[in-house]
């Protein structure tokens, strides 16, 4: 098993929860975060704040210039995992600055509390 990290742009988040249902995978978590990455801003910052994007309107205010971001976490099947990468890749990747990050990691154990089963059969995407 596996959980795949995905820190995306909050307007991609329908678009991706759709291409992940699409995919087979519906189960998942997602959180609003704050952050940034290494990149500087660049001249299109005014104009996305101008066409009202959270985004580019948090990091014209004053103060350490944090994003608004959604945070997707997926448990998996190891054979399921290299779709949820690419199924993600493929929904956020604009070639622009901010497209977010994916992290997997090993989940050493899962456990279903209503029925107590354990590892894969504990998760909703059992096929790969």
């Amino acid at each position: 098993m596996k959980e795949v990290l995905a820190i995306v742009r909050m307007n991609k988040m329908n678009a991706t929860k759709q291409a992940l249902a699409d995919a087979g995978v519906t189960s998942f978590t997602a959180r609003k975060v704050m952050g940034r990455g290494k990149g500087k801003v660049d001249y299109l910052l005014l104009k996305g704040a101008q066409e009202g994007y959270e985004e580019a309107i948090s990091q014209l205010s004053p103060g350490p210039k944090l994003i608004p971001k959604r945070m997707l976490s997926v448990v998996v099947p190891d054979g399921t995992v290299s779709t949820v990468v690419r199924t993600i890749i493929e929904v956020n990747q604009t070639g622009a600055p901010g497209d977010g990050k994916i992290f997997v990691m090993p989940i050493c154990e899962a456990h279903r509390v209503r029925t107590g089963e354990r590892d894969d059969a504990a998760l909703d995407e059992t096929v790969a």
